[in-house]
């Protein structure tokens, strides 16, 4: 675990032990899970997908000694302590009901979206309680380093009363080909990292409000591209979340500038960094306080990143409750918070009001 001016932008690895099977062999497993699990000494015993061969490619790259033909093959393996599904958010449901209904699988690590509707989700949450079984989402900029580290400001009270936050992203995020199958994109599967994470950083929002428009470079027919959601707090915080998937022209030669900024203002200071996923560099975080830094700015440093550092926190967190008896970190009683958000964006944006989240029952 790093530690810098005495914050830690990576939580400590506490346990490594339990065999883990994969499900899934695409972007976000082959290149981030898996990476970050090799990185921590994390065992992965299995791996299936929805296509064999693919699965054979990435057994091949990250040693796994185990292929099945199959995610339900792969669930019957009794060697497989914790089950990790990087799988189409339509197909996801049955593979966790699936697992909890095997003994031998003690935890449950599901992607976000957990589900593509909001009475899905609680149906899992209900399951998941009644087979006693973990299941944990993988809300992984909850473990972003700027983020983890700005917590810890806030924690520390070092900026005073928060009064407003914005996160903006000009980026193009990477469109899974099932995406097109949707009728939801951005606020679902994009803007979905920053409503979580401002529940992390301020707790569950009163209301929002959220406006949208199509994104004339994605060629599949969706009604939310680019989208804009005002949460306001019981606190008094105010935050906007912006995430524009079109970002300016991107023909070659042309000089884009992509980027995912950050910014918290305080009655005793301010922090402001950026999310270092665009351009696959570490986020960053500089702050000043009247209280800590005298009011001069302070930048941490660390050099691991949120893809594909951020996964080996989301994948312990998980193994800690399974062995401590704990809840875990990202819960999915928690998460169901996340997806009520996301609904109640949906809800504004259908409705064109702000949408109190007093009206969505979890």
């Amino acid at each position: 675990m790093q530690t810098t001016n005495g914050f830690a932008p990576d939580p400590p690895v506490r346990v490594r032990g339990f065999r883990i099977g994969c499900i899934g062999a695409g972007m976000i497993m082959a290149e981030c899970h898996l990476a970050a699990y090799k990185e921590a000494g994390f065992p992965v015993a299995a791996i299936a997908s929805r296509t064999e061969a693919r699965a054979r490619a990435v057994a091949e790259r990250w040693n796994i000694l185990t292929v099945h033909a199959t995610p339900s093959a792969l669930i019957a393996d009794t060697q497989v302590e914790i089950l990790d599904i990087a799988f189409p958010p339509d197909q996801q449901p049955a593979l966790i009901r699936e697992a909890l209904a095997a003994p031998h699988i003690k935890g449950i690590l599901a992607q976000k979206p957990l589900a593509l509707t909001l009475d899905e989700a609680k149906a899992l949450r209900d399951e998941a309680a009644a087979a006693g079984k973990i299941l944990s989402v993988n809300q992984n900029m909850r473990y972003d380093q700027s983020m983890r580290v700005l917590k810890q400001i806030l924690d520390r009270s070092e900026l005073g009363t928060v009064v407003m936050a914005t996160i903006e992203m000009r980026a193009i995020p990477h469109w899974q080909s099932f995406l097109e199958d949707y009728d939801r994109l951005t606020l679902s599967n994009m803007s979905v990292h920053h409503l979580d994470v401002l529940r992390f950083l301020f707790g569950d929002p009163d209301a929002i409000t959220t406006v949208t428009r199509t994104d004339p470079r994605t060629t599949f027919p969706h009604k939310d591209g680019i989208t804009v959601s005002t949460l306001t707090f019981p606190s008094g915080v105010l935050a906007v979340s912006m995430e524009d998937v079109w970002a300016g022209p991107r023909e070659e030669g042309f000089d884009s500038d992509f980027y995912i900024k950050w910014r918290v203002e305080g009655t005793d200071g301010v922090a402001q960094g950026t999310i270092g996923w665009p351009d696959g560099s570490p986020s960053t975080l500089s702050y000043a306080s009247k209280t800590a830094t005298g009011g001069k700015w302070l930048t941490p440093e660390w050099q691991t990143m949120w893809f594909p550092h951020a996964f080996i926190g989301v994948m312990e967190q998980l193994q800690y409750a399974v062995e401590s008896g704990e809840p875990p970190a990202l819960s999915v009683a928690d998460n169901v918070k996340t997806v009520a958000l996301v609904e109640a964006g949906y809800r504004s944006i259908e409705e064109k009001r702000t949408v109190r989240l007093s009206e969505i029952a979890i």
